[in-house]
């Protein structure tokens, strides 16, 4: 098939780093002595959620851009709420809200800050990697502060829901058996409003 750009291939791509980070990530539930089927479910999750975000995102990614007779330009939008529309901000909130949902299970002491930041992080990072593609080579995606902003916004409301099922005594308990702190860890750390002698908020497994 003829590949005029040179588009990278995505799931030869894709799929070795998503393999690679779940390994990663069963390798630290070992080590701590934390191995359980949910966690590792957990870890699976985070897994493909990753891999499916980068190729969404990323990519394509053409090696050979377009010859408009002019030098090629990164596209990048840094005015907010500018020439953009409510699809795309529905669906780039769709796609952080399962990471507004993974991340508690991963923190000893998942507080909204913490998850808003994380996934602010996130988002910066993609935006950056967006903008990287379209400058080195050819990318097929804008860099949008509006993406970013959206991103944050499916973070949060990704934590709220997470929140209301722990409300529910039922899902507490399924939901504590997901949690890579521990049953115990985490409700002891979630109801310290103190601070004091808290120990650092970690990844954990």
């Amino acid at each position: 098939m003829d590949n005029p750009f040179g588009a990278l291939p995505v799931l030869p791509i894709v799929a070795p780093l998503g393999l690679l980070m779940f390994l990663l990530l069963l390798g630290r539930l070992h080590a701590r002595g934390h191995f359980s089927l949910p966690r590792a479910a957990v870890a699976l999750a985070l897994s493909i959620y990753a891999a499916g975000v980068i190729a969404n995102t990323v990519f394509p990614i053409f090696l050979n851009a377009p010859d408009s007779g002019e030098p090629w330009q990164p596209a990048v939008a840094l005015v907010p709420f500018a020439d953009y529309e409510i699809d795309d901000a529905l669906m780039n909130v769709g796609v952080f809200l399962p990471l507004g949902m993974l991340i508690p299970l991963l923190l000893t002491r998942p507080t909204c800050a913490r998850v808003v930041l994380t996934a602010a992080g996130t988002s910066l990072a993609i935006e950056l990697a967006q903008f990287a593609a379209d400058l080195f080579f050819a990318g097929g995606h804008i860099s949008d502060v509006n993406d970013f902003l959206s991103n944050v916004a499916g973070g949060a409301i990704g934590y709220g829901l997470f929140v209301a099922a722990t409300r529910v005594p039922a899902l507490t308990r399924l939901i504590d058996r997901f949690r890579w702190a521990g049953t115990r860890d985490a409700r002891a750390h979630a109801g310290d409003r103190s601070g004091v002698g808290a120990p650092a908020d970690t990844l954990v497994g």
